[in-house]
């Protein structure tokens, strides 16, 4: 690999992996969508632990699995079409280094440097597909903690830590999932690099700067915001 291979691929790594590190520090002052999201999300549990029947939040529940499952799904799809050029001989790999060459106006690469590109995607994906599987498994223990939630106003539970607890389990579900789905931004970004390592470093700079408005800058990070300081004020 030259050079510009290597710095490329350092952005790559840097905006990928230290995305949930440098996001509290560039949002700036106040919240961030993530940010607001957790304590969304613990307001609702703290309401589903005093509500009398629980059938809308065990529906919203079930709502988040399917789409993380999809994602999932979709993840195993499209590592196999990877994997299967990849693995697919030295026609399959020249072809592809033909079609970036083509569209990218970059040298043909060699075989060996091709493979570590693919790979690079499959790592993504399959990061991906990790956090998917991750979140499918703690919003299932959020859902059986939901149906464990006692209805008789006259148990001894302390609905109040009982709610914490349970938002500190499906807190780190979403997570989990918004790294999942990140992942694709960055797949996509890692393809790119068939084009030459400025498109690399183009799409990875892309990828976090997309992420990082729409966690600050957005009309819904913004909506959202206004949405968790009325739940804040009504406490």
């Amino acid at each position: 690999m030259t050079p510009w291979d290597w710095g490329a691929l350092a952005l790559f790594f840097v905006s990928w992996l230290g995305y949930g590190l440098l996001l509290p520090v560039l949002a700036g002052k106040g919240h961030f969508l993530n940010d607001d999201m957790l304590a969304v999300r613990q307001a609702w549990m703290n309401q589903m632990a005093v509500r009398e029947l629980r059938l809308v939040d065990s529906q919203l529940m079930g709502h988040s699995i399917n789409s993380a499952s999809f994602f999932a799904s979709a993840n195993l799809l499209l590592i196999a079409a990877v994997a299967g050029v990849l693995f697919g001989g030295e026609a399959a790999l020249r072809g592809v280094a033909s079609v970036g060459a083509d569209i990218g106006g970059a040298q043909t690469a060699s075989l060996e440097l091709l493979e570590a590109k693919l790979g690079l995607v499959t790592l993504c994906l399959a990061r991906g597909l990790l956090d998917f599987i991750w979140a499918i498994r703690q919003m299932n223990y959020t859902l059986a903690l939901i149906g464990a939630t006692p209805e008789s106003e006259t148990s001894s539970l302390d609905r109040a830590a009982y709610a914490a607890a349970t938002g500190a389990v499906l807190n780190p579900a979403m997570v989990a999932f918004n790294s999942g789905v990140r992942a694709y931004y960055f797949a996509l970004a890692a393809t790119a690099w068939l084009f030459g390592p400025l498109w690399l470093a183009l799409g990875a700079a892309a990828a976090f700067s997309l992420l990082l408005w729409r966690q600050k800058g957005s009309p819904a990070a913004r909506a959202i915001s206004r949405a968790r300081e009325m739940l804040d004020e009504s406490q």
